[in-house]
């Protein structure tokens, strides 16, 4: 009689692909001994799901093996339901693998327990090699590569399993069976696996720190084909480098080349190479320019030199990423730098000349993490020696150790670089003072990180639905969830629009600088220019204005003469053309503000909070698909004086 294994996985978001159980999969049933012996199915829920309605569903597939991936953002409902399993189904087999369990089996097999495994490294090997000698009358472990496991009392750890160094070895989930008519709506796909960089923050690298090994092309091509023929809206690149080689551009236009052709998919996710930008432009440009959404991530983390010493990341050179991202913004393409906060070396003050530099830059985004300090990575082995405290994120399903003070950061100061961080999301991110911003910086009234740093002392001491969210989410150490930043849009660009707008002005007109005409128009284009995340029509702001006069003209446009003066001109991208005036020079351009935008889709109200956070998260990434467009429509002859 076949026994059963059943693959669990259990991700962040819905309907996505299962990819590392369906490598695994293929790579146990391409040997025959193991197809006549098991059965193979793969469970997916969301690790959100409820944990009841998984366990049931769980427990009803009869499974002699359940091989279940542990990552940190479901690590503590992967420990219940290892309880609730070995009590429940006492006769079956579970393997726990991933790079949260992984090495650390004290850990997550506390007490003895004889029929629960970890798996330490990658999972192909160890996987068939456990289900080999389980086919057997009389098991031997100890054969297992790379498996530590109970045994007289004992904890037994074998050796680690060799690297997969010929991925030709991996049979495609894709292509052989395992994938069929798909219930998922987002592919991953593997490229190539490995990293050249030790960043020792990152499990990544630090793990497979050699020569990155490449599947074939043409495999890989065919994949591509199997993806877009099953219309999957979008696909994540899931290689630590994506553009580190020469063939990806040719991989990039493979892909859109099948996107004409099937219409699918729509977007495209990616983590960048290092130190390619110029390949990384032409990658995304290629993307965009095909139809899909797409936007370019750019892996700063820091900007201060001690810090990036300290983490390894020293060979990263900052200058590409500076030229990357100028690059995109010449071509209309979004992007985002990504920052961590606090990493070793860093304090208060770099931490904000860092984020003041990159918005001289223009940078389109500013994401920010909070550090996580992560199983399996070079960091955890330090975190004596740099002062790392950390706290346990409020969670019943993942097991995150926050980062909440370093021997340069307080728990005090830590707790200020989030808050200055919700500062950075609503005045910069979601464009609540863009110009403003740029106005005083540019004027040398007050720096971009000033400016921040008193926006976030207002909000702290501020009530209000969002002030109180962004007070909860730093007390409860929840704004380590990416969920967080989606609702932050979601409120300030729609539910909030109006209490944000309040807020805003509440927060202007008690500084010094608002005593400057300049300056309060600018605050007044802001609140004019500041997208809707969702397409609904455009609500003029209550706020009074005092320095420009907007119209209406249909449901999604506002029209305005611009106060004549360079400086205000000069904060637009395409600041020269709104500034010309008529050929005496005594008019004043009328410029159109439309808030259709190229990417919107109705507020949702059906949904959940979470679901609609989501959506927005994805816009925040790619935020040019929802800024207004600004045309200049006509000279104004009669300009108030």
């Amino acid at each position: 009689m076949m026994k059963s294994v059943v693959f669990v996985d259990l991700p962040t978001y819905e309907n996505m692909l299962p990819l590392a159980a369906g490598y695994m999969q293929a790579y146990a049933q391409n040997d025959p001994e193991i197809r006549a012996a098991y059965r193979f199915e793969i469970a997916s829920f969301p690790a959100a799901s409820d944990r009841e309605r998984i366990l049931k569903e769980l427990i009803s597939r009869e499974a002699d093996v359940y091989a279940i991936g542990c990552y940190l953002w479901n690590a503590k409902l992967v420990r219940w339901l290892q309880r609730e399993l070995t009590a429940r189904r006492p006769d079956a087999h579970l393997l726990l693998g991933g790079p949260q369990v992984m090495k650390n089996a004290r850990r997550y097999l506390p007490e003895p327990v004889d029929n629960v495994y970890i798996c330490n490294g990658e999972g192909e090997v160890t996987v068939h090699g456990l289900l080999a000698q389980l086919a057997q009358d009389q098991a031997d472990l100890s054969l297992v590569p790379g498996l530590s496991f109970w045994a007289g009392g004992e904890l037994v750890t074998t050796e680690p399993a060799p690297r997969i160094n010929s991925l030709t070895e991996i049979p495609s989930p894709f292509l052989t069976g395992v994938f069929t008519e798909s219930e998922y709506s987002f592919a991953i796909m593997e490229t190539n696996r490995g990293c050249p960089f030790r960043c020792s923050f990152c499990y990544w690298g630090a793990a497979t720190n050699d020569k990155v090994h490449k599947f074939e092309v043409e495999r890989l091509k065919a994949e591509l084909d199997w993806i877009t023929d099953h219309g999957f809206a979008g696909i994540f690149i899931a290689d630590a480098n994506w553009g580190l080689a020469p063939r990806d551009v040719e991989l990039s236009e493979y892909l859109v080349e099948r996107k004409k052709l099937t219409g699918f998919p729509m977007m495209v996710n990616m983590a960048a190479a290092k130190n390619k930008p110029a390949r990384m432009a032409e990658i995304t440009e290629i993307f965009v320019r095909g139809g899909l959404m797409a936007t370019q991530p750019i892996s700063l983390q820091s900007l201060n030199d001690e810090t990036l010493r300290l983490v390894d990341r020293k060979n990263i050179r900052q200058e590409t990423y500076i030229s990357l991202q100028q690059t995109l913004r010449s071509k209309g393409i979004s992007s985002y730098i990504e920052l961590i906060w606090p990493l070793p070396g860093e304090s208060y003050a770099t931490f904000k000349e860092g984020v003041t530099k990159l918005c001289r830059s223009d940078a389109d985004t500013l994401i920010i993490y909070p550090q996580l300090l992560l199983n399996n990575t070079p960091m955890f082995s330090r975190q004596e020696e740099f002062g790392l405290q950390v706290e346990p994120a409020p969670s019943e399903v993942a097991e995150a150790d926050v980062v909440v003070a370093t021997n340069w950061v307080s728990r005090e100061e830590c707790r200020d670089g989030f808050w200055l961080y919700y500062a950075i999301h609503c005045l910069y991110n979601m464009r609540g003072l863009l110009l403003v911003s740029k106005y005083l910086d540019q004027q040398g009234v007050v720096s971009y990180g000033d400016l921040f740093a008193s926006f976030a002392d207002y909000l702290k001491a501020g009530d209000g639905d969002i002030c109180r969210f962004f007070s909860r989410s730093i007390e409860n150490l929840a704004n380590y969830d990416l969920m967080n930043t989606g609702i932050t849009a979601h409120m300030i660009l729609s539910s909030h629009r109006e209490e944000f707008d309040r807020l805003l002005f509440d927060f202007v007109r008690e500084q010094e600088w608002w005593a400057d005409p300049v300056a309060r128009a600018a605050f007044e284009l802001d609140l004019l220019v500041r997208p809707y995340v969702y397409r609904e029509p455009f609500r003029l702001p209550s706020v009074g204005f005092r320095e420009v006069e907007p119209e209406a003209v249909d449901d999604y446009a506002v029209e305005l003469a611009l106060p004549r003066h360079p400086a205000l001109a000069a904060l637009f991208e395409d600041g020269e053309a709104l500034a010309e005036g008529d050929d005496a020079g005594t008019g004043r351009t009328v410029v159109r503000i439309d808030h259709r935008g190229r990417q919107k889709v109705p507020y949702m109200a059906r949904r959940s909070l979470e679901h609609n956070a989501n959506y927005c998260q994805g816009i925040v990434l790619r935020f040019r698909e929802v800024l207004p467009t600004l045309s200049r429509t006509r000279t104004d002859q009669n300009p108030r004086t």
